[in-house]
């Protein structure tokens, strides 16, 4: 049985530099894609890395043939690329909407129609990214980044709908707060009680891209902790 090959974007950091690593212990070939080389560099050297910006949508079509090209035709593509940014609905600038907007939806958008066709062609593939709780419940405080997710959420519905039928599953999970370096840093202790730690989304991205979870597709997996 051949190997199957992962795309994680957003690998140099958090819950991607996890996911990267859980996959890679799964026994898959992971490709490891960041903007930054300098977090993708502290990963093993079994992993592949490629530096690339995915929110540019000129960006992952020719990324993801390149990575054929090298590697080979990615089974699994799974997108940890995200923005965050507090603030209330009647604050909400033009700026914050769309870079929150280019970042949590653009680069599922962009890589998923990258790695699609080649699945497609294949007649398999899976494909999971990362929403959050506001995306799926109202939350104040949060408009413009749950506008994103919202978005994200919905994308991935429709994408279920749309390459179910080519044999391609679509999930995402769906933290509210992951204990991150970052987030330590960004919130008070009182809210990081309920955090969750990055290696247990990992393990639940790894059973969603595995042959156990071949059933599923368009789900929305909760992991609030």
């Amino acid at each position: 049985m051949s190997v199957r090959i992962a795309i994680v974007a957003g690998a140099g950091i958090g819950l991607g530099r996890t996911t990267a690593l859980a996959l890679h212990r799964a026994g898959l070939t992971v490709v490891a894609v960041d903007r930054n080389f300098a977090g993708l560099k502290e990963l093993p050297d079994a992993i592949h890395r490629e530096v690339a910006d995915a929110t540019d949508p000129e960006v992952p079509g020719p990324l993801v043939d390149r990575i054929a090209g090298e590697v080979g035709s990615p089974d699994v593509l799974v997108n940890t690329i995200g923005a965050f940014e507090l603030g209330d609905a009647l604050t909400v600038t033009r700026q914050t909407l769309r870079q929150l907007v280019d970042v949590n939806l653009g680069a599922a958008l962009w890589l998923t129609q990258a790695v699609a066709p080649r699945m497609q062609q294949r007649g398999s593939g899976v494909i999971v990214h990362v929403a959050a709780r506001p995306g799926v419940e109202p939350t104040a405080g949060y408009a413009a980044y749950a506008l994103s997710k919202a978005a994200l959420v919905h994308l991935v519905r429709t994408l279920d709908v749309e390459l179910r039928q080519h044999g391609i599953g679509v999930n995402a999970v769906a933290p509210e707060l992951i204990a991150t370096e970052r987030n330590k840093a960004l919130f008070p202790q009182e809210m990081l009680v309920r955090a969750v730690e990055p290696e247990a989304i990992a393990e639940v991205i790894a059973f969603l891209v595995s042959d156990d979870s071949a059933t599923i597709s368009g789900a929305i997996v909760p992991t609030y902790g």
